[in-house]
């Protein structure tokens, strides 16, 4: 019985390592110690990487912008509205690839400077101080498209478009 069921873990193991390697393929490299590749990834294309920046707007229905063009026709948004909602979007994500990048070349620098043993106690609070900087003007980026995106929108389009992002 041992016997057959070695050779089936043994396939079953090599299917899902293959099947992580494939869905992993759109990843880059991430040479930042720091950043795993799908943040790094994540952080390039200006994707959200930690999830819940944009929490306390969406909770008190501010939506993120991406997410009302999504459903455009299921909101009946207006062409007005679908121009600036996706302006709003647009620079978002301009934002979002511009911090990410600032985020990597400072990882980058942290990692530099500890890796090489040449720094001290100002280098470590310039750097940790950047770091929360840009964290924090990512967050602000999306939390102002939230607060727009709200304000172009109707409460009926917004209770609607939170109807159809959680069905339960």
């Amino acid at each position: 019985m041992l016997r057959s069921i070695l050779p089936l873990i043994t396939i079953l193991f090599f299917c899902s390592a293959v099947q992580a390697q494939q869905a992993d393929s759109t990843l880059k490299k991430s040479p930042v110690k720091t950043l795993t590749d799908k943040q790094y990834t994540a952080l390039l294309n200006g994707e959200d990487v930690y999830n819940n920046l944009a929490l306390p707007a969406q909770i008190n229905h501010f939506p993120m912008p991406d997410q009302a063009i999504k459903f455009k026709k299921e909101l009946g948004l207006s062409p007005n509205q679908v121009t600036k909602i996706t302006a709003i979007a647009t620079e978002l994500h301009r934002k979002r690839v511009e911090m990410g990048s600032f985020i990597i070349k400072n990882e980058q620098t942290l990692d530099e400077l500890f890796r090489k043993q040449r720094l001290n106690n100002g280098d470590v609070i310039f750097y940790a101080t950047r770091s929360g900087l840009y964290y924090g003007e990512l967050r602000n980026a999306i939390l102002q498209a939230c607060l727009s995106t709200g304000d172009l929108m109707a409460p009926q389009q917004i209770k609607k478009l939170e109807t159809l992002q959680n069905p339960n």
